[in-house]
């Protein structure tokens, strides 16, 4: 991948699109842990590929080029829900028992199982247990060190235990 991404670096637009295809689905999955619907996460991936094409000449380390790009992705997610937080009126929110209608999807109960949790926290626990990062990947993606991601899982896993421990 390397090689593909100094190519890409020096204005190779195959090589930029190979990287972007083979990692297409690890963005969808990245993506849809934050976004709830297909149209916005499209939004979120064209976005990055386009930010990714244009500054990839600002990449110093080619090793770190899916971390680099996972991590514009989720600064879009995060500026495309604070866009919209801002926008919907109150009107326009779907009632609660219109989302059993929606078609299950597994995020949809991992967000539900998440959403006691702070939204930073929750970023962290989608990139760990549905992406699959590793903590030092979600240190680097996130800008924090890797002490603070671990800890932060292990608040969060104790805040869910409590939650779950309560409810039954």
């Amino acid at each position: 991948m390397e090689l593909l991404v100094k190519k890409a670096q020096k204005g190779d637009a195959e090589a930029f699109i190979t990287l972007i295809e083979e990692n297409k689905q690890s963005m969808y999955k990245v993506a849809r842990g934050f976004l709830n619907n297909d149209e916005d996460i499209a939004d979120a991936i064209s976005e990055t590929v386009l930010d990714c094409y244009e500054k990839i000449h600002t990449l110093k380390q080619s090793a770190y080029f899916k971390t680099w790009m996972i991590r514009i992705l989720i600064n879009n997610c995060k500026d495309l829900i604070r866009k919209q937080r801002g926008d919907i009126p109150i009107e326009k929110v779907p009632e609660i028992e219109n989302r059993a209608s929606e078609s299950y999807d597994g995020f949809t109960g991992f967000r539900e199982l998440v959403a006691p949790l702070r939204e930073k926290d929750q970023s962290i626990f989608t990139l760990h247990y549905v992406y699959g990062l590793k903590v030092r990947e979600i240190a680097a993606c996130m800008g924090m060190k890797e002490n603070t991601v671990t800890s932060r899982l292990k608040r969060g896993r104790e805040m869910l235990r409590q939650e779950i421990t309560a409810v039954h």
